[in-house]
């Protein structure tokens, strides 16, 4: 795992991370973790796997018509582009 070190922290921000800390019952790290998780994985981020099949279970897809798209997709390799 990273380790990152922030360094002029202001007093008041490491205060308040340490009530707010207190407060959820965990170590000041555990909770800048937590606030930095938050911050850039929240909850209601798009995930195209769910979002997929959300939308074929509300078009009416059903197991018979993606065995024939399975049926009926390209299996060829793939040419590599040639540069040049």
């Amino acid at each position: 795992m990273a380790t990152v070190t922030v360094r002029n922290l202001p007093d008041e921000v490491h205060r308040a991370l340490r009530v707010r800390a207190a407060m959820h019952g965990r170590s000041t790290e555990a909770e800048i973790r937590d606030i930095l998780e938050s911050a850039v994985r929240p909850p209601e981020r798009l995930r195209l796997g769910t979002a997929l099949a959300d939308l074929g279970r509300r078009v009416g897809l059903t197991n018979e018509d993606i065995e024939a798209f399975e049926h009926l997709r390209d299996k060829t390799p793939a040419t590599p582009l040639r540069m040049g």
